[in-house]
């Protein structure tokens, strides 16, 4: 007796056994570093931080006042001399606020005052000119009866009295008077300078009769002296 084997008839594709890939392995596992985490804190704060310092550096700003240019002690103080600036606040510091913008001008430079620096309570005086017991005499004088300097308010100044034309030069000292140089200006119809100088009420009588002569000569002299 013989035996066949018997063919499977379902009908059908017939189904195959799926191919082995390769072994899956699981994730790594990522280490903490402590030393890692520890910086990144660190990191974080500095920049909470910076960012404090940042923003109360620039709400800790005050607006005040600063010279534009150079003014020179005696100068009447115009609106082109002075501007409003934003400075961080310093107690060091005692500048005057912007707010005071127009009441300082029109006044006079106490001091000189440098381009760019700080107007202060101490920059600038209310003081009328000429004070009491003092005069303010303006005297006319030709570039070879002045020094060819600048000269500012508070210089310290003698007028000389010269010989007339074709005058004897003087045996003896000359007289003089001292004074104070209050401002200069520049006569553009003569080209002669025009200094106003400060003087005792006593002298100043004396020294406009001198001037008006036009026989006086101005020196100046050291501030120490």
């Amino acid at each position: 007796m013989t035996t066949t084997a018997r063919e499977d008839r379902k009908p059908g594709p017939h189904r195959t056994a799926p191919d082995a890939g390769p072994p899956l392995t699981p994730p790594p596992k990522l280490r903490r570093r402590p030393g890692l985490v520890v910086a990144a804190v660190i990191v974080t704060a500095l920049g909470c931080l910076l960012g404090a310092w940042a923003w109360n550096a620039t709400t800790s700003t005050e607006e005040v006042l600063a010279a534009t240019k150079t003014i020179h002690r005696g100068e009447v103080i115009t609106a082109d001399d002075i501007r409003r600036i934003r400075i961080s606040g310093d107690p060091a510091l005692e500048p005057l606020p912007a707010s005071v913008y127009d009441e300082i001008v029109g006044q006079r430079a106490a001091l000189d005052i440098s381009a760019g620096g700080l107007i202060t309570t101490e920059s600038t005086t209310d003081t009328p000119l000429p004070p009491e017991g003092q005069s303010i005499v303006g005297i006319s004088l030709t570039p070879a009866q002045v020094p060819a300097l600048p000269m500012h308010g508070g210089d310290k100044v003698r007028i000389i009295v010269t010989p007339a034309a074709n005058g004897d030069a003087p045996t003896g000292a000359p007289q003089f008077t001292s004074a104070e140089v209050v401002d200069t200006a520049i006569d553009e119809t003569t080209g002669n300078t025009v200094v106003n100088v400060l003087v005792p009420y006593a002298d100043a009588s004396v020294l406009a009769a001198r001037a008006a002569t036009g026989n006086v000569a101005l020196i100046l002299d050291s501030g120490a002296q």
